[in-house]
């Protein structure tokens, strides 16, 4: 399975069809292709149903929906431990997290259950132009990167790494407030403030009434060109691990389970080798507001490695590892949905 270029766990059109229990081939001329090379592992009807893109859309929609939210106490707990250095700084936060058991329980002391889920409408609500907006894109990134059939696998792999880094800053132009908003709102902790802990934000909207405010539009995209790097990054590795265990692990009668541990285990070795761009966006975004900034991300790296260690850039790691099983799990239970979806369609047309 595959995170997108947000270096989360967001199911993609190709994720939910994987999860489903189709095994598919890329095709290195067109990043955006997924080609069936076997029947599903789940009941389908025998007559073939054609679902259209809005259908397609509404059913990926729902499956990324559940899964985050079934997953979004998992990645509050992964924010506020990864950016943890931050909030003290601000004086959002009195004490360090010991772990992310310890950051559980003291978030549930101070906030109550239903806080958990904070910040959770704008991380659903970024996935639906995402995926609009790559479908809008995609026509012309193939034309952009279309590679020719005899050519190298070098320049082929080049090609497949940077098309998708083009259609994810592409994307990010539209949706990356949001992510903005999302980090802000998950990082809001009640912890600190002698006034009882009062919230920075009221929600959504007033993230970026706030930020515009104090820093301009401008302060809803810091990290942004950091955050394009990372789409690269993680594509380049992520690629570089598929194509290289694939031929090995599966074979043409491939089981479902095989494919789908092999996805995951490339997902997760992908976002933990690119985790600290992650961790340095997100320390940028967090610094919207503050009197203090970092110069770019060069120097927020810098300054993190030297003032608090490499392992710094690490934090939340582990949490972001349980987020990926929790909605994983959730999307493996989806398939039910779409077998009655797909039943359903065909009674139609009879």
């Amino acid at each position: 399975m595959r995170m997108l270029p947000h270096l989360e766990v967001v199911p993609t059109l190709w994720e939910v069809e994987v999860i489903f229990g189709l095994t598919l081939e890329r095709d290195h001329t067109n990043p955006t292709a997924r080609v069936k090379k076997n029947t599903p592992k789940f009941k389908m009807p025998d007559k073939k149903v054609k679902l259209g893109f809005a259908e397609n859309f509404a059913l990926s929609g729902a499956a990324a929906v559940i899964s985050k939210t079934a997953a979004a106490p998992i990645e509050r707990i992964k924010l506020l431990v990864q950016n943890q250095d931050e909030m003290i700084k601000a004086g959002r936060l009195t004490e360090p997290y010991k772990g992310v058991v310890d950051c559980t329980v003291r978030t549930f002391r101070t906030e109550g259950l239903l806080p958990f889920w904070r910040g959770n409408l704008a991380n659903c609500l970024r996935y639906f132009p995402t995926q609009a907006l790559n479908f809008a894109f995609k026509d012309t990134i193939k034309a952009m990167f279309k590679s020719a059939p005899n050519e190298a696998y070098a320049m082929k792999f080049t090609k497949n790494i940077f098309s998708g880094g083009a259609a994810g800053a592409l994307s990010l132009c539209f949706v990356y407030s949001l992510d903005y908003a999302r980090t802000r709102l998950a990082n809001d902790a009640k912890s600190a403030g002698k006034g009882g802990g009062e919230r920075q934000f009221n929600g959504l909207v007033d993230v970026y009434r706030k930020t515009i405010a104090s820093d301009g539009v401008v302060g809803l995209y810091r990290g942004f060109v950091i955050s394009c790097v990372g789409i690269v990054v993680y594509r380049g590795f992520y690629f570089g691990l598929y194509d290289s265990l694939k031929p090995i692990l599966m074979a043409e009668d491939a089981s479902v389970f095989l494919a789908f541990a092999l996805g995951y285990t490339v997902t997760v070795t992908s976002g933990l080798l690119s985790y600290p761009i992650d961790t340095i966006r997100r320390r940028m975004m967090m610094t919207s507001g503050q009197a203090v900034k970092y110069k770019g991300s060069m120097d927020c790296a810098v300054q993190i490695v030297k003032n608090e260690g490499f392992m710094s850039l690490m934090k939340g790691a582990g949490a972001n590892i349980l987020r990926g099983v929790a909605g994983a799990g959730v999307l493996a239970g989806f398939d039910k949905f779409k077998e009655l979806y797909l039943n359903w369609r065909l009674s139609m047309q009879s």
